[in-house]
């Protein structure tokens, strides 16, 4: 199935906002196995707009128009469609009602523009809006599906899920089976990943790769076609084994598994307790591991010990280690790993303590140096690092490299 996006406003063509839509509506089609053609954004302007509908209806099958459905006088997405295809608009009443009860119960006062939004070109089907009050619309033109969500991420992610892939499934008929397998890495490069699998038969077993960096990890997809769904499966069964073949050490989950995911379910299979102390990390290993639902079962508290004063008083380290080997060092963090185990009296103690810049760098200890420990009441475990990012992304793998450690810890790597 080929699939073309066009994403509409200018706020995204000033560059100043991101354009989340498109990446998440080619990331889950092509997990589908579905060919994105060409990803398009323009303004908020009719010649443009009827210019990217031109462009991309004479190449795909089904193309997904996102943004311009608000109220106001710059949101002509509707409008523009309409135009390009000579289409009067059409008031919905059903959809002006639903639109009607929702500012109601938002506590919202009811203006007379917010009715442009119920709104559709004459012959379009509508898609409710269950997260917000912006329907979407489609339309057959030629023999090609165009399908309209809203722009606001939370509301077109909603949709196209749960709305707009249902309808391509049904309207855009494909006999081909396609089976799809995302393999999680961390801590190795796109280019050593395919120097690790520049020998494997991807193409004799009829599976496509592709290498998809989203930092600190990367994604390798592998992705079948086939008569049946088995024999798709089949392929990514022969191509996975591969892929683990070379890269075992560095697979952490699968399609969609998280590191925070893995490491909670395995501390809570093992039913190990889990207090945090966290220094150049601001909380960001907190963070991840409380994403997981369930994870108040395994994680007892997490201190952001920031200051050399918090380390001494809630982690109990003797302020001579400090001003000794420093608040960033193997000693230092250490005894934080074994102060935070001991004063919540958990399995695990694991800290945290680092330089992520720009300025705290020393001769001896630059930007980037990070020391990561964890203590299980018997041993303690130190590792030092050097990470070469800047302030955030140091951050990032420090949280990083902390969950690595504790799911190599648990599952005895």
């Amino acid at each position: 199935m080929k699939i073309g996006i066009l994403t509409i406003g200018n706020e995204l063509t000033s560059g100043k906002t991101q354009d989340r839509n498109s990446s998440f509506i080619a990331r889950n089609l092509y997990r589908l196995g579905w060919q994105i053609l060409a990803m398009l954004s323009v303004g908020d302007d009719d010649a443009a707009i009827k210019d990217g509908l031109a462009f991309l209806m004479e190449r795909a099958e089904g193309i997904i128009v996102t943004g311009g459905l608000g109220p106001t006088t710059d949101d002509i997405t509707t409008s523009a469609i309409a135009r390009a295809f000579d289409l009067p608009l059409v008031t919905d009443e059903a959809a002006l009602q639903n639109i009607k009860e929702r500012m109601a119960g938002y506590n919202l006062i009811w203006t007379d523009n917010n009715a442009k939004q119920a709104l559709f070109p004459a012959g379009a089907a509508k898609i409710v809006n269950r997260a917000g009050t912006a329907w979407g619309f489609s339309l057959k033109r030629n023999g090609k599906i165009i399908v309209v969500m809203p722009g606001v991420p939370s509301e077109a992610e909603k949709m196209l899920l749960g709305e707009v892939i249902p309808l391509f499934r049904r309207e855009l008929a494909d006999t081909t089976e396609v089976a799809t397998r995302i393999i999680k890495l961390t801590c190795i490069s796109e280019s050593a990943v395919d120097q690790a699998l520049a020998a494997a038969p991807f193409a004799e077993l009829g599976v496509t790769v592709g290498f998809y960096p989203r930092f600190p990890e990367l994604e390798v997809v592998l992705t079948a076609r086939d008569t049946s769904q088995d024999k798709a499966l089949q392929k990514i069964s022969l191509a996975e084994a591969e892929v683990v073949k070379k890269l075992a050490q560095h697979i952490f989950g699968y399609d969609q598994e998280t590191l925070e995911g893995v490491v909670a379910a395995l501390l809570s299979s093992r039913k190990l307790t889990l207090a945090l102390a966290e220094s150049c990390t601001g909380g960001l290993i907190a963070d991840r591991l409380t994403d997981v639902p369930g994870s108040s079962a395994l994680l007892e508290r997490g201190l952001v010990t920031y200051s050399d004063v918090s380390k001494e008083e809630l982690l109990l380290v003797p302020p001579a280690i400090i001003r000794q080997y420093g608040a960033v060092s193997r000693e230092t963090a250490i005894l934080m790993a074994e102060g935070v185990r001991k004063t919540a009296r958990t399995d695990l103690g694991l800290s945290v303590t680092g330089i992520a810049g720009p300025d705290g760098a020393t001769a001896g200890k630059p930007v980037g140096t990070v020391f990561i420990a964890l203590a299980d009441g018997t041993k303690t475990l130190c590792r030092p690092f050097s990470f070469p990012w800047d302030r955030r992304g140091i951050k990032v793998m420090s949280s990083q490299w902390a969950l690595i450690m504790l799911k190599n810890y648990v599952t005895g790597d």
